[in-house]
């Protein structure tokens, strides 16, 4: 059986030999008119390849037997997919595809860059060609596929096959066609994987053959079940596709039990075999070989569970820069918001993106229509990766603050040595913009936690003057005849937000720092000023307005430390500071259930500092700082050579990678789990 097999691949191994010596062999002929060969040698390899179309039933696209019409189309049709061609979930980490294996056996496969195209055969014919589209819905692209390099057009599988694959340009043919093409735009093409989609989707077949577009399958939807010896593996699916003329994506097969190390040799290897081979990708693709283990282990409305991709980088997207926004925030710093036609990234509709500062603004050359690339950080975080037409930048800063109409100020800093960056200001102390965002800090669950008090009820308030500071918020009894005449109150709704606001009078020397919103001074540093001093208001006060240095506190800085003695100097703060405490009820956050914590000698994380990054299954960020500071440990905001323990959930990023590099001990959120004591 094994050498049926054997010679069935190496009669379809023979039929592309045959196609590209022949048409090698014609292009010499017609185009350079120097001949390589004989008429009789071409004749001879001719009527081979005729016999041997015959025998195996594997007619290709490019075959020089064919005389094939390319057609051309008015429209694109729409086709359905009734299995959805959803994509992968995504990575960064190698750790975390090993993690993924489970014990169960995987292909590691090249993620080819170019466009997915889906290849239906019913009674050994070629019967539809297809793009992905959104998963659910793709376009008809059947009169095209005729023109690829080396799709089979007929093969010897008679019972309905669906395959899927990537249609793709080589880098070498590439280099050589973007000189002579450009795209709907009158511009150049920037890279292969457009001009691939471009070429798979236009209208002309005759178009698309100039293109040289290539076909890798990676997938087998539907067919072969029948033959029990490879139904349920991916590998031997994708193997016998050989057979029948297939080019097949190069994978290579894992055990479920592939360390990193082995993970990081087969990764190199593959991308060195893309490299020579000239393939486009943008990453490696793990997916498991048991179609049955797969099934079982579902999908979501983007993605199916049973792969993951292993990204070299983030992919970035082509739009078309509009404009910025320009929003105050609640310490003055003027932020400026991309405005950009918007893009779909890994499923969803991206139209904004921060622009940092204006430094960065003017390291991009902005201006209204320029051409950008978008990504998405981390698979995170919208950004903007570059401008692709630079040397026309306009200074779009506003003179005045679009919220009070105040003067703006540009305010340069030195973040690193020689290296300087600028910030926008509002001054104003009375700008609007800025008291409305401090009392949307104040009310958040971070700090006073004041369930229902949305944004728009606090601007509304502030409009109206019913409020002028924080204490007002506990003193809104006073207005309730004309609070519960306003649109969306009543009685009701008015009787909920007052008790909220009075829940919130019972809080914590945490929260309560939290609160006056001091320059980076958020819940873990507040949380390590607690422990320090034993959760008393007055003994911080006393350190805040006076010498204490506060870099002797674990994750507090020089800028921290400036920044607290900065806000107390200031007599209005520390009127705040005291007059406020007169509103709440202080819990006893001493040290004693701490201390209980500590002593007890199976809890390992009693006075750690841990760190946690990625997203996580079972806490919220502020839920695991919680946690840890529940286990006596400190929650740390960055990694350093003084953390013991980063938590690492899904997509880690730098944090992930310094505490590699520093040696810290790495847990995953199950591990950590499993770590706590009973």
């Amino acid at each position: 059986m094994q050498d049926i097999q054997n010679n069935r691949n190496a009669t379809a191994t023979r039929v592309h030999e045959l196609v590209n010596k022949l048409n090698q062999y014609q292009h010499e002929y017609y185009n350079e008119n120097s001949p390589s060969v004989s008429d009789a040698v071409y004749d001879h390899l001719y009527d081979e390849l005729v016999r041997l179309e015959q025998q195996t039933g594997i007619i290709l696209s490019n075959s020089p037997t064919q005389t094939v019409g390319y057609k051309a189309v008015s429209n694109l049709a729409t086709v359905q997919h009734p299995i959805p061609l959803l994509s992968l979930d995504k990575t960064k980490q190698i750790r975390e595809l090993q993690a993924f294996l489970k014990g169960h056996q995987a292909l590691l496969m090249l993620k080819l860059d170019g466009l997915t195209v889906k290849l239906v055969y019913e009674n050994g014919r070629l019967v539809e060609g297809s793009t992905r589209g959104n998963g659910d819905t793709g376009e008809d692209v059947t009169h095209n596929i005729p023109s690829f390099r080396n799709v089979p057009l007929e093969i010897p599988y008679k019972e309905r096959l669906v395959v899927t694959g990537e249609g793709f340009i080589h880098k070498n043919d590439f280099e050589r066609l973007k000189t002579t093409l450009v795209g709907s735009d009158g511009k150049p093409y920037r890279n292969s994987r457009n001009l691939a989609a471009g070429s798979i989707r236009c209208l002309s077949a005759e178009t698309c053959k100039t293109r040289d577009v290539t076909f890798l399958a990676f997938n087998v939807l539907e067919g072969m079940d029948e033959f029990p010896d490879i139904a349920d593996s991916r590998e031997k699916k994708l193997l016998s596709l050989t057979d029948y003329g297939f080019n097949v994506c190069p994978f290579i097969t894992v055990s479920g039990e592939t360390d990193e190390s082995e993970l990081q040799i087969h990764i190199n290897t593959l991308k060195e075999l893309a490299d020579i081979s000239e393939i486009p990708i943008d990453g490696i693709v793990l997916r498991f070989d048991s179609f049955s283990y797969s099934a079982t282990l579902g999908r979501t409305g983007h993605h199916y569970n049973d792969g993951l991709a292993y990204k070299f980088e983030d992919d970035t997207y082509e739009t078309v820069f509009r404009s910025i926004e320009w929003q105050p925030s609640r310490n003055g710093v003027i932020a400026p918001i991309a405005i950009f036609d918007t893009v779909e990234i890994d499923g969803c509709e991206v139209s904004r993106a921060s622009l940092h500062n204006l430094s960065f603004i003017k390291g991009l050359e902005l201006h209204p229509g320029c051409r950008i690339l978008v990504s998405k950080r981390n698979m995170i975080i919208p950004h903007i990766e570059d401008n692709l037409d630079r040397g026309a930048y306009q200074d779009m800063i506003p003179k005045i603050c679009p919220c009070c109409n105040a003067p703006t100020r540009i305010y340069s800093r030195e973040i690193e040595k020689g290296r300087m960056v600028e910030t926008l200001h509002c001054d104003n102390p009375d700008c609007k913009s800025q008291i409305l965002r401090r009392f949307v800090h104040f009310a958040e669950k971070k700090a006073m936690d004041i369930k229902g008090l949305s944004e728009a009820t606090l601007e509304k308030f502030l409009e109206l003057g019913y409020l002028e500071n924080f204490r007002d918020l506990y003193h809104l009894d006073r207005l309730k005849d004309e609070i519960i005449k306003l649109d969306g109150f009543g009685e009701k709704s008015y009787d909920r937000l007052i008790e909220s606001i009075e829940e919130s009078r019972n809080t914590t020397f945490v929260r309560y720092l939290v609160s006056m919103d001091i320059p980076m001074i958020g819940r873990t540093a507040s949380t390590e000023i607690s422990r320090h001093f034993k959760a008393d208001l007055n003994e911080f006060e006393h350190a805040a307005t006076g010498s204490f240095d506060f870099t002797t506190l674990s994750d507090i800085g020089e800028t921290m430390n400036s920044n607290i003695h900065e806000w107390f100097q200031n007599p209005e703060h520390l009127n705040l500071w005291k007059e406020l405490q007169k509103e709440f009820h202080f819990e006893n956050t001493t040290q004693t259930k701490e201390e209980t914590i500590m002593s007890n000698t199976n809890n390992p994380f009693a006075g750690c500092t841990i760190v946690a990054t990625g997203k996580l299954v079972n806490f919220t960020r502020d839920g695991i700082n919680s946690k840890i500071i529940s286990l006596g440990a400190i929650a740390g905001s960055s990694v350093t050579a003084k953390t013991d323990y980063l938590i690492c959930g899904e997509k880690a990023g730098s944090k992930l990678a310094k505490a590699q590099q520093l040696g810290v001990k790495i847990l995953t959120e199950q591990e950590f789990l499993d770590m706590i004591p009973a």
